[in-house]
C-alpha cells in the first residue's frame, strides 16, 4: 500500500547531557541520531497512542534501513533541542520519518535529515508488510 498523506510534525524537547559533549566541546554527531531514537519513542507513545512495547507484543520491531544528518549548527553542554519529526511516507515495508534539530534558545536548526525504517518480524528477523492498522495508526 501506499499511503502519500499529509501527515503531521510533532515536537519533543530532548537535554543535552554532560555525555553527549565531544573533544570538541559540543554535541558529538552521533548523539544527534540519538535525539531523533528519543524523540520518536515519546512520540509513538504520546502522539501516536502506539508505543514500541506494543510492536514487540505483536512481534514486530524496526530496522534503520538508511539515515541521513545534515548538520548547521552545534548544539552545546546546557542546551536543549527541540527535535521535530514527520512521518513523510509508508509504503510496503518501509516508513520515511524526516526530522528537524532546532536549538531552543535559538530557534535554529542544528541539524535536519531523514531515516528510512523497515518493519521486521522480531522472531525471524525478516522484513515484513506493515499492517494496516498501524498504517492507519501512524497516518495522522
Amino acid at each position: 500500500m501506499n499511503s502519500e498523506n499529509s501527515y503531521s510534525t510533532f515536537e519533543t524537547i530532548v537535554p543535552v547531557r554532560p555525555d553527549d559533549i565531544d573533544m570538541n566541546q559540543h554535541v558529538h554527531n552521533s548523539k544527534y541520531l540519538d535525539y531523533v531514537l528519543s524523540a520518536r519513542f515519546d512520540q509513538m507513545e504520546r502522539c501516536y497512542q502506539m508505543p514500541m512495547s506494543e510492536f514487540i507484543e505483536r512481534g514486530f520491531s524496526w530496522f534503520v534501513k538508511t539515515a541521513h544528518i545534515s548538520h548547521k549548527r552545534q548544539l552545546h553542554l546546557g542546551d536543549s533541542a527541540i527535535v521535530a519529526t514527520k512521518v513523510s511516507k509508508i509504503e510496503g515495508r518501509s516508513c520515511h520519518v524526516e526530522f528537524t534539530i532546532i536549538r531552543q534558545k535559538t530557534g535554529k536548526i542544528s541539524a535536519e535529515g531523514w531515516f528510512e525504517y523497515v518493519m521486521v518480524c522480531a522472531e525471524t528477523g525478516r522484513a515484513v508488510d506493515i499492517p494496516e492498522d498501524i498504517v492507519e495508526a501512524y497516518s495522522v
